[in-house]
């Protein structure tokens, strides 16, 4: 597997640009096909007395073709500014739109399956920013990896990289995800967080072995909780090593069970500055 198609999901909001920017990044270490289309939330429809048919709302069809305008003008002029041409071309780096795309998030999941790699902003507070929605149809629906960008944009990615091993099937399945920037890059570390949350399984050491089995120079990490939840002790050695991207199997635990106590997938999820593979 590479990273040939990447799906990047245009909204308008604060962190469209950095998002852009991660895909970017990615796109130029494979000369991937970057694909964008207008995410638009789902609408509610007006029914007309005596029809049958549910009809839009005529002033919600304007928005919505004015969004879709706009999307497309921004993922077409940044493409543009940075030199990435339009087509679908299977040797060189290129981009395309897609039109009139379907509303609701369950779209990002249908058409991720056809895609290596959906790349999404960090939701965050702000109503008007990324969708934790859209995250989840991404995670839960396509069966492909989803790149979460940060904030700001990085200046690099995938150079060096940690691995935040908790022995799960979730975190094998994104670690095998990654192999293809897993063997570019320079540095790879597994993180195992003793006493921190995990489940029974293979050892960071044994992950290392499976590793460098297929070309990549990974080497083990282990480190104490020191008072702190896991998430936080991940993303404290991402900072202290200088990671440029964080590799991390998304809820091992339960949606629910997250969302009421707290868990490593919310923490990391709330709090990194730098890039995240996650898969489910």
């Amino acid at each position: 597997m590479s990273f040939k198609t990447i799906l990047v999901p245009i909204e308008q909001h604060d962190r469209m640009n950095a998002t852009l920017e991660t895909a970017l990044l990615l796109a130029r270490k494979f000369d991937s096909y970057v694909e964008g289309f207008a995410l638009r939330v789902e609408l509610p429809t007006a029914f007309a007395v005596g029809d049958v048919a549910a009809v839009p709302i005529p002033a919600l069809e304007h928005d919505i073709a004015e969004n879709e305008q706009r999307g497309r003008s921004l993922f077409e002029n940044f493409m543009q500014a940075h030199g990435v041409p339009r087509g679908a071309d299977a040797k060189a780096l290129s981009s395309g739109w897609l039109d009139n795309a379907p509303e609701g998030d369950h779209f990002v999941g249908s058409h991720g399956r056809l895609f290596d790699v959906i790349v999404l902003g960090k939701p965050g507070r702000d109503p008007q920013g990324p969708r934790m929605t859209t995250l989840e149809a991404g995670l839960f629906e396509s069966g492909r990896p989803v790149l979460i960008a940060p904030p700001s944009p990085q200046p690099q990615m995938g150079t060096n990289v940690l691995i935040a091993w908790n022995c799960s099937t979730e975190q094998a399945r994104t670690t095998a995800f990654a192999l293809p920037i897993l063997k570019r890059a320079s540095r790879v570390v597994v993180l195992t967080v003793e006493g921190g949350a995990a489940v029974p399984g293979p050892t960071g050491q044994q992950l290392c072995r499976y590793l460098q089995l297929n070309g990549v120079p990974a080497k083990p990490l282990t480190v104490a909780l020191d008072g702190r939840v896991t998430g936080e002790a991940v993303l404290a050695h991402a900072k202290a090593l200088g990671c440029d991207l964080l590799i991390k199997g998304a809820y091992t635990q339960s949606r629910l069970r997250q969302m009421i106590f707290g868990g490593t997938t919310r923490y990391i999820l709330n709090n990194a500055e730098l890039p995240v593979l996650m898969a489910h």
